[in-house]
């Protein structure tokens, strides 16, 4: 099956004293699922996945695919330092039930970057362990240059390699690169960054988007018309200004 549409990120969804609230995990989802959204993305950076517990992590993770329960597909986000601990993760994101893992490379702080054949070995570790798609988020936070050259490699030669988040200054520029070296082996060109460059980027050829979960009604005035080849309407619905509102 190929992802495609808008998949916005789930907030994680605390209660007053800084507890999880999965009755209110449980609301937004059905909110996000109500608003449109092809499908979901879970644990990631909007998500404040850093700041979980790995119990926080099992238990959001949980609540949610059982909650779905199969209405729109699922991408986990495992995203881990270690090659072990990241496959572990995506492991029972599989088993779960997720369609999709999400993973940023490996990084270790503010300088100390892997190489690009220890950023390739990472993720075909990862990949060997599961039978899903992985997307590569290529995001600013993580600070580690992921090359179009490296990005497409991944993408011919590891076997679940297939999406791609682009969320890096000019991403019209490298989502294109890529496509272009890529080829068939990029399934999933996809935007990020809370859609802020998302007409840019669908005409450079993403196929999808992950922006903020708040707005998926919004996001789709411009992916539909966009995806049925009607791109003055979507450019209108992108620029739209002042006291307009996007969503509906």
């Amino acid at each position: 099956m190929i992802y495609r549409g808008v998949f916005p990120v789930a907030p994680t969804v605390f209660d007053a004293h800084g507890h999880l609230d999965l009755d209110g995990q449980k609301r937004c989802i059905d909110f996000m699922i109500d608003a449109g959204s092809h499908g979901i993305c879970i644990l990631a950076n909007w998500s404040e996945q850093f700041a979980l517990t790995d119990v926080e992590r099992e238990a959001v993770m949980d609540c949610v695919l059982k909650h779905n329960a199969g209405r729109v597909p699922i991408i986990v986000t495992t995203t881990h330092f270690s090659a072990d601990a990241c496959a572990e993760r995506s492991i029972r994101a599989q088993e779960a039930g997720a369609s999709m893992v999400m993973i940023m490379p490996p990084y270790h702080g503010a300088t100390i970057r892997a190489t690009e054949s220890a950023i390739y070995e990472f993720f075909k570790h990862v990949s060997d362990a599961i039978t899903i798609p992985i997307m590569i988020q290529d995001a600013p936070v993580a600070g580690t240059p992921l090359s179009v050259p490296l990005l497409a490699r991944m993408a011919r030669e590891i076997a679940n390699i297939s999406y791609f988040k682009i969320e890096v200054p000019q991403a019209a520029n490298k989502l294109r690169a890529l496509i272009g070296e890529g080829g068939d082996s990029i399934v999933g060109p996809w935007d990020g960054e809370e859609g802020i460059t998302l007409l840019p980027d669908l005409n450079a050829g993403a196929t999808g988007t992950m922006p903020g979960g708040g707005y998926p009604d919004g996001i789709r005035t411009i992916f539909d018309p966009h995806a049925a080849g009607h791109r003055n309407a979507a450019s209108a619905a992108y620029t739209v200004r002042g006291g307009e509102k996007l969503c509906h």
